[in-house]
């Protein structure tokens, strides 16, 4: 059997100071996490953070830079499942909000933090990649979106 990583994406939302974090359900119990999600069959990574943010925020996304790719492997405890997640993480522009949205099964709410609120509450992360992508946005790590090539064959498969 062949090992394949789990490929996700994260919003990195930084505005006046603070970062947009998500509450939400996990099987080790409440935890905070960038809104983040998985890559689905038929779409871009820019297009999965775009979906994914809606999603988990009722608020527009628009990437405007990389800020990473990150990978990271985590063992639930209770079950001993050994999963590895390759994570491309945008930083980007927080758009309006859809009034009346509902927040993707699992999201209790969005939280605003500060760079410190962030750093003082790891043990409440859904992975250490919460604050590391805060970190490498802080430090101005950004890479252009054309550095990410979805080819047309993704979009519109062949019959």
């Amino acid at each position: 059997m062949r090992w394949k990583p789990n490929v996700t994406v994260a919003a990195i939302i930084e505005r006046e100071g603070r970062f947009l974090l998500v509450e939400e359900h996990t099987p080790e119990g409440l935890r905070l996490n960038n809104p983040a999600g998985h890559l689905e069959p038929g779409e871009s990574p820019e297009q999965a953070v775009v979906r994914e943010a809606l999603e988990e925020t009722a608020h527009a996304f628009t990437p405007t830079g990389l800020v990473g790719v990150y990978l990271s492997r985590f063992q639930r405890p209770a079950s001993g499942e050994d999963i590895t997640y390759l994570r491309l993480a945008f930083a980007g522009e927080l758009g309006a909000a859809e009034p009346g949205r509902p927040l993707d099964d699992g999201i209790v709410r969005t939280v605003w933090m500060t760079p410190d609120e962030v750093r003082a509450s790891v043990d409440r992360h859904r992975s250490p990649l919460v604050l590391r992508c805060i970190e490498d946005h802080l430090a101005g790590q950004r890479y252009p979106l054309g550095l990410l090539v979805t080819d047309a064959s993704v979009i519109s498969p062949r019959a």
